[in-house]
């Protein structure tokens, strides 16, 4: 009741003691039970892994293959992304997307799908297309990579012990 005063009064924006912004506002207002989390992520988890895969199948079609494998597989990443966002909720996940040590594989991963789609659809180039699919994916795991503790440091010695 107190909420609809400050409205009707006009002094909830003017004074938001909370320092809460709109969108946090809006993440807290849609909370989700855990077991309804863990299936929305499942759903969307497995989505994204199936996209991804049919899209691999479908890359061998002559003709329209090279395309649809690119929407695909884009739209499996995507997917597979977006699974997260049920776990931490949609303000938090994109706040650590753009954190300082995320922020690099985020552009990346975000610019090669672009790309990926750009080189299929309008360039043509197969080529182009599957280069930037595998950065696309490479930039993925490096992205997965960073909420794992050390786990970037371990794959930067493995690999630097291997050459």
């Amino acid at each position: 009741m107190d909420k609809l005063k400050k409205v009707l009064s006009g002094e909830d924006e003017e004074n938001n003691t909370d320092g809460t912004g709109i969108l946090e506002r809006a993440n807290q207002a849609s909370t989700l039970a855990w077991g309804t989390r863990m299936k929305g992520f499942l759903l969307c988890f497995l989505l994204g892994l199936i996209c991804s895969i049919l899209g691999s199948c479908m890359l061998w079609l002559p003709g329209f293959g090279l395309p649809v494998f690119a929407v695909l597989y884009s739209l499996g990443n995507i997917s597979a992304l977006a699974s997260t966002m049920f776990l931490m909720g949609p303000v938090r996940q994109l706040k650590t997307m753009c954190a300082k040590e995320r922020a690099l594989a985020t552009t990346l991963m975000l610019v090669c799908l672009g790309l990926t789609l750009s080189s299929a659809f309008w360039w043509r180039n197969n080529g182009l297309a599957l280069l930037f699919c595998f950065l696309q994916f490479m930039a993925f795991i490096w992205y997965g990579l960073s909420y794992i503790p050390f786990a970037r440091d371990g794959l930067i010695k493995c690999c630097s012990a291997c050459f």
